[in-house]
């Protein structure tokens, strides 16, 4: 019993192995652009970390994808006029 279970193993090891290094290396190399690659990745936790550490450029554009996601335009005060025209086009000037 103890063979048929050191060949199993063996055996089981010696095909996922070489599977799981392929779709590692089908995944690393693919030519999506990294924002579509790390989709599926949440930006937070415990992936986050190994995101940052492992593959930092596609941490960083999950940082400003989520800042620019976040940001959202000025709107003008209640007092403030509603803008100017020019060339047939509203304009609202923003106080820095």
């Amino acid at each position: 019993m103890k063979d048929v279970m050191a060949w199993t193993t063996l055996a089981f090891v010696l095909v996922t192995g070489p599977a799981l290094l392929i779709m590692g290396m089908m995944h690393t190399f693919s030519r999506k652009p990294i924002e579509q690659k790390y989709e599926h990745v949440a930006g937070g936790g415990l992936v986050g970390v190994f995101d940052a550490v492992w593959s930092p450029s596609a941490h960083e554009a999950g940082q400003e994808r989520d800042r620019q996601t976040r940001r959202t335009a000025p709107a003008p005060a209640p007092g403030d006029p509603p803008g100017a025209l020019e060339d047939g086009r509203i304009v609202i000037h923003v106080r820095e």
